[in-house]
């Protein structure tokens, strides 16, 4: 992956094997519009084509993380003809949860470093991510609610899998504020770090991530993201087959002639 940052609305830069994707409207607390959808779509298709990258990092440049979506946007899509409103409203869905999708489905692990607030649709972008590092300064809301609307990013799916479905209903229902403190005691968040160690924590985390076999860990979260909706036979079933694939992959075959030659020079040292 090139080192040259060809967005706008984010700023894409890889360090090593970690990838740090970083919501780049500061101005307007990292709000997503429609060009920072497609951007965002764009860079996790890039970065899941990217053998060298292999784990991410999401964040937020200056104060917030994520306001949601942008208002203005908002704006446009009521002051659209009536008989328009609905199909703009789709699409918009439509592009919203394919960035979602793609974030979510990476075949690599992905931790959201939530450096300001997150709020709406800035809260499912984090909790779709498989780990949340919070800034002990931020905050996170389902605050959909205010404005009259459900949470449509993917937190209905992703919140009572974290905190257990009456929690998720109360967040959602009250659509109130939650403090670092709190989100990590109610499984919310993973780990709470300090502001200014916020990203460097992430990443530090990221590449520990990216030491394991990038195959194993790819099938493994395919089948984990799934193991919800699965009978214990469906999830056996899978691991057999993603298992079958993992006994002829190279990281195998080679971690176990390594373990080999290792056992044979003790024998021999001992002998």
């Amino acid at each position: 992956m090139s080192d040259d940052n060809p967005y706008d609305a984010i700023a894409l830069s890889v360090d090593g094997p970690v990838a740090t994707l970083t919501l780049n409207r500061p101005e307007r607390r990292n709000a997503i519009d429609d060009a920072m959808r497609y951007e965002m779509i764009d860079a996790f298709d890039r970065i899941a084509r990217d053998d060298a990258v292999r784990a991410v990092v999401v964040t937020g440049a200056g104060k917030g993380f994520c306001s949601g979506g942008d208002v203005k946007g908002m704006q446009a899509r009521l002051s659209a003809p009536p008989g328009e409103i609905a199909m703009n409203g789709w699409r918009r869905q439509h592009r919203t949860h394919h960035m979602l999708s793609a974030l979510h489905t990476l075949p690599k692990p992905t931790i959201a470093a939530v450096n300001g607030a997150a709020t709406g649709l800035g809260c499912d972008l984090a909790l779709c991510c498989d780990f949340v590092v919070l800034s002990d300064a931020a905050t996170m809301a389902m605050s959909y609610v205010h404005r009259g609307l459900i949470p449509d990013g993917g937190g209905m799916y992703f919140l009572p899998r974290r905190v257990g479905l009456p929690r998720a209903k109360e967040l959602i229902f009250s659509g109130r504020t939650v403090a670092a403190e709190e989100a990590l005691r109610i499984g919310m968040v993973d780990r709470v770090a300090p502001a200014e160690a916020l990203v460097a924590e992430a990443r530090g985390w990221a590449a520990e991530l990216s030491k394991a076999p990038p195959g194993a860990i790819a099938l493994s979260k395919t089948i984990l993201d799934q193991t919800f909706e699965l009978t214990m036979e469906q999830v056996f079933s899978l691991g057999s087959q993603a298992q079958g694939i993992c006994y002829s992959s190279k990281d195998h075959l080679d971690s176990v002639a390594a373990f080999l030659e290792r056992s044979a020079a003790r024998k021999a040292a001992k002998a």
